[in-house]
């Protein structure tokens, strides 16, 4: 291939599910796929700003986000649009699967909040957590999800998430 030639940039749909229905179905941009770790770049899947108190995702808002096919978790980088560094979202999930051109992704509703400057790391949700039932009927991948929220915060407390995703 010559050196003026474009790859094609490949499109991926995520679909993050939530007790078994679509929560969101959204466009990426295919970054990287090395058998174990999928990387895609989407804007903003938002209509709207969504205001957490702690941070603000709103159009414009571009997430790098960064899943695996054997943990419990993704990493989701997120830069306003002038390509200044919010922090890292970070979901609690069932490892992802691709199928085709379709990557999905299980929610597990517990989260884990880091600022840019990783002052603030904070754990979300582990009401709605509790509240699901999962350790109920699904006592292994409740415990996974509970091991994978305690070694991102405290890589994140440690050294951060970057060297993660590098």
């Amino acid at each position: 291939m010559s050196t003026n030639s474009a790859e094609p940039t490949r499109r991926l749909e995520v679909v993050l599910v939530k007790a078994g229905r679509t929560k969101i179905r959204y466009g990426a941009e295919l970054l990287g796929d090395d058998g174990t770790r999928i990387a895609v770049r989407a804007p903003w899947a938002g209509e709207d700003v969504r205001d957490f108190g702690f941070v603000r995702f709103e159009p414009g808002d571009v997430f790098t986000e960064y899943y695996w096919r054997d943990r419990w978790y993704a990493v989701k980088e997120v830069r306003d649009g002038a390509g200044a560094l919010k922090g890292w979202y970070c979901d609690i999930t069932r490892p992802a699967t691709l199928f085709g051109a379709e990557l999905l992704v299980e929610d597990l509703d517990l989260d884990l909040w880091v600022s840019g400057d990783g002052t603030d790391v904070r754990r979300l949700d582990e009401d709605e957590f509790a509240e699901s039932g999962l350790a109920d009927r699904d006592p292994r991948a409740a415990s996974a999800a509970v091991a994978a929220l305690d070694e991102l915060e405290a890589l994140a407390r440690e050294s951060g998430l970057a060297p993660l995703l590098g």
